[in-house]
């Protein structure tokens, strides 16, 4: 009689700790809280930036255009609400770090703005703020809308064709524009760029099409060198990606984009099976392709003779040398390890400052340390992405929040590394801090699936998130 008194006491101490571990785990309520405070401090390192560059170049607040910078601002906080609405458990560091690198960008494209005179509509800044505007309520609409990421399962190939569809658009007659590269579409009033929607398209693809194929990718291959090879019949849609990615770089001259698409597919192809012999096979194609086009397209031989010799003065004063390049090197080194402060510098000699080489101009002016504290935000949005993804309670959402988040990381450390000549220029742009509404405005759909994502595997945990 006492041991079953006993047992039973255990049993209800035990379910009772289990409950407490479930409550403490569903804390929405605590993690909205949390989002409001980092979010608020977001706003003011976005508002502190802004005053401070009006400061170092004009001497004066300008309330005006403070009011008019506050609209990404108010945007986000009506995303926050929603959140705390319908989507109270999603992950709480998300958005405030999309809305301070967003923040910064605006400041420091403002930056340059005033330092080349452009003032109304003509400034890039403003254009910017526009384009926040619409990538917020674009990120907005997808909250409200796709309430169960898991929907996008049944339009798997579909999204694929879209993918596909958007890639080739450029090269649609009367679309496509005369630029340096074939990606560019425009539509009288606006240009954008389909790659960056391509990808997102592609990502739900590849996720949805691993899921189905996972088995076959998985099954036992040749035993060698520590690690278990896939047989050659599964390499197929492996090499597929690498000759759209090829075709992308030949038929585009769009290196960057051939890169990450490929490097995202094999990330996920990773993840989906667990093998690291598909990480190695992946390495290797990359930079057999990199070689081949490198032999091969006169474009991407420049970006590697601009990479090997940046500093001679034949390669700086070529056209199309590496006269950008070396500028955003001696701005990096002008601003040392604290920066100039923000006005302070001369990013604006550099070519393409706001947007391609917009990393070298906060280098400039925010320091090593600032730089550094900036990319710390992107490995912590990068690490909440694929930790929600490795905690979801189906391999379809781990597949898709995995892949946006290693596209994020592996879009900066390309585009990083090039400004920095640590791997040659790619051309893509800085994820939320670069001049360009389609990709801000993709970037932000990815941070609203990632939102969807997290709400849905920390409603129903399997694992602890903290």
């Amino acid at each position: 009689m006492t041991d079953q008194k006993l047992t039973r006491s255990g049993e209800v101490s035990t379910d009772t700790a289990v409950m407490r571990a479930l409550k403490k785990i569903r804390t929405p309520a605590k993690q909205r809280n949390r989002e409001l405070g980092l979010l608020l401090f977001a706003i003011a390192v976005y508002g502190a930036a802004i005053v401070l560059v009006q400061l170092g170049v004009n001497g004066a607040v300008e309330s005006g255009y403070l009011m008019l910078a506050g609209i990404p601002a108010l945007l986000a906080l009506v995303l926050h609400v929603r959140l705390r609405l319908r989507a109270r458990d999603a992950d709480p560091f998300v958005l405030p770090i999309a809305t301070v690198l967003t923040g910064l960008g605006i400041a420091m494209i403002y930056r340059i703005d005033l330092a080349v005179g452009l003032k109304g509509w003509d400034a890039t800044a403003i254009r910017q703020i526009a384009w926040a505007a619409i990538a917020l309520v674009a990120a907005l609409l997808v909250v409200i809308f796709v309430r169960n990421y898991r929907v996008l399962f049944r339009y798997t190939y579909l999204s694929g064709l879209i993918g596909i569809l958007l890639l080739l658009l450029p090269f649609v007659p009367g679309l496509g524009t005369d630029q340096n590269a074939d990606v560019w579409v425009s539509l009288g009033f606006v240009s954008f760029q389909p790659g960056e929607l391509a990808k997102i398209a592609l990502a739900i693809f590849f996720a949805g099409y691993l899921v189905r194929t996972r088995e076959s990718l998985t099954s036992t291959g040749t035993r060698f060198l520590f690690m278990t090879w896939p047989r050659a019949r599964e390499l197929g849609p492996l090499l597929i990606i690498w000759l759209v990615s090829l075709g992308i770089i030949v038929l585009q001259r769009d290196l960057g984009t051939g890169l990450l698409i490929f490097g995202m597919f094999v990330a996920m192809l990773y993840v989906a099976t667990g093998k690291t012999s598909w990480v190695l096979i992946g390495v290797v194609l990359a930079a057999t392709g990199a070689f081949l086009a490198s032999r091969v397209l006169p474009y991407v031989n420049g970006r590697f003779t601009n990479w090997l010799d940046a500093f001679n003065p034949a390669v700086v004063d070529a056209d199309g040398g590496s006269y950008q390049l070396t500028q955003g090197i001696f701005g990096l080194a002008h601003g040392g390890l604290f920066g100039t402060g923000l006005g302070q510098g001369r990013p604006y000699i550099t070519p393409l400052s706001q947007s391609d080489y917009i990393v070298p101009s906060l280098g400039e002016e925010l320091g090593l340390v600032g730089l550094f504290a900036i990319l710390a935000l992107y490995m912590v949005f990068a690490s909440r992405g694929i930790r929600v993804g490795l905690a979801g309670q189906d391999d379809f959402g781990k597949l898709l929040a995995t892949g946006f988040s290693f596209t994020i990381a592996l879009q900066v450390f390309i585009m990083v590394g090039g400004v920095t000549r640590v791997i040659p220029l790619t051309g893509l742009t800085t994820p939320f801090l670069a001049a360009g509404g389609s990709s801000l405005v993709a970037n932000w759909i990815i941070v609203a699936f990632l939102l969807r994502i997290s709400d849905a595997v920390r409603s129903r945990p399997r694992v602890v998130i903290g």
